[in-house]
């Protein structure tokens, strides 16, 4: 598949665009990406002509999913999705996102979509006859389209990435949803930082290109500014840490979004949970395990922490300076509370999910055992 407008450095999955480029005509690049992903099916070989957003979102898809035609699972349906909904923080932007991007899914040609952080449809708004043929593909209240279920798609890939997103027709993992062309961006709790879902705006090739995502971007720009002059909760003070269904831990702190890097992330998820501290030999066995690592190797992991992030850390023993503000703190609350919803509600997904480090896997192990737990008693024991 040759495509001689592909950026150089593809390394980076931006470098490529987070949308197809605008010069290329549709149906040629509908033609090329499909025989790619026939291509990629039958013996898993990537055309190095794919964008690199979409070639590495097929191989998170072909590792979990069975087959590359499928229909995602409605989890959610009735008077579950309408109180589910009705207490989600997006509810409060659906009125913004409805006079931002309704008046283009009201044409006939195209679909407001709204997920949470786990990817399940909350509102999928638009023309009575796009709606009902997107029934066809399970695009649906209370469908579940993060990338494990639904493949790639523009919401599910930018909850994937926490980056907003153009998945043009045939770039779809799922051959059912090829046909369809769509853009989202992920919204989140302007306090915390916390990612709350995606918006995303479907419809056919023509939304293909830089315009329709730059959109979809302001969008959810728009609602983050919304929300944070309509309080989502209780005022936070001291910096806030997402870890929860992330491979790379978000930190918020003194207005800034700063975007931890796998090791960093451990350390902080680590110290979160000690706030008494913990010993360099302590650490070293959370984060490494029985791996035979020299002292120097921790103490350049914490220097170039404290330089990214002054003032977080002291040591001896190493601990955090200030309070910090954890998602996993907040399911945990909810759950002391004996609300499972209301935790289940607030976790996206396992700690840090691809972290091997033992102390992770322990915090992950204990976290989904409590979830376990509640949601087994709240359904009765059954």
């Amino acid at each position: 598949m040759a495509n001689p407008q592909r950026d150089r450095s593809a390394g980076d999955p931006w470098s490529a665009g987070a949308a197809p480029a605008p010069a290329v005509d549709p149906a040629e690049r509908c033609r090329a990406v499909g025989g790619a992903h026939a291509a990629f099916v039958a013996d898993g070989v990537l055309d190095p002509g794919l964008r690199p957003v979409v070639a590495a979102s097929w191989r998170r898809s072909a590792a979990v999913l069975p087959r590359p035609e499928f229909m995602a699972p409605v989890e959610l349906d009735d008077d579950d999705l309408e109180q589910y909904r009705a207490a989600h923080p997006l509810a409060r932007a659906m009125p913004l996102f409805r006079e931002l991007l309704g008046s283009i899914a009201d044409d006939g040609a195209h679909l407001l979509a709204v997920c949470d952080a786990a990817g399940r449809l909350l509102w999928v708004e638009g023309h009575a006859g796009v709606r009902s043929r997107a029934e066809h593909m399970n695009f649906v209240p209370g469908a579940r389209w993060d990338e494990r279920h639904a493949g790639t798609n523009a919401p599910g890939t930018a909850l994937a990435l926490d980056h907003p997103v153009q998945i043009f027709a045939t770039e779809h993992y799922n051959r059912l949803v090829q046909p369809w062309t769509c853009a989202a961006a992920p919204v989140h709790d302007p306090r915390t930082g916390q990612l709350l879902g995606a918006v995303d705006l479907t419809g056919g090739h023509h939304l293909a290109g830089p315009h329709t995502l730059a959109l979809v971007r302001a969008t959810a720009r728009a609602a983050e500014a919304q929300l944070a002059t309509a309080s989502l909760g209780p005022p936070l003070s001291g910096p806030a840490l997402s870890v929860l269904g992330r491979d790379e831990a978000l930190l918020v702190t003194d207005g800034r979004r700063v975007r931890l890097g796998r090791r960093h992330s451990e350390i902080l998820a680590l110290l979160a949970a000690r706030p008494d501290g913990m010993t360099g030999d302590q650490l070293t066995a959370a984060l490494y395990g029985d791996r035979s690592v020299p002292p120097v190797t921790l103490r350049a992991e914490i220097c170039r922490l404290r330089r990214l992030v002054p003032g977080l850390l002291h040591s001896r023993p190493y601990r955090l300076a200030v309070p910090l503000h954890t998602d996993i703190a907040l399911v945990e609350r909810e759950l002391d509370h004996g609300d499972a919803r209301a935790a289940l509600r607030a976790y996206p997904g396992p700690v840090l999910p691809t972290s091997e480090a033992p102390g992770v896997a322990r915090l992950r192990r204990l976290l989904e055992d409590r979830l376990r737990r509640a949601a087994h008693a709240a359904d009765g024991g059954r």
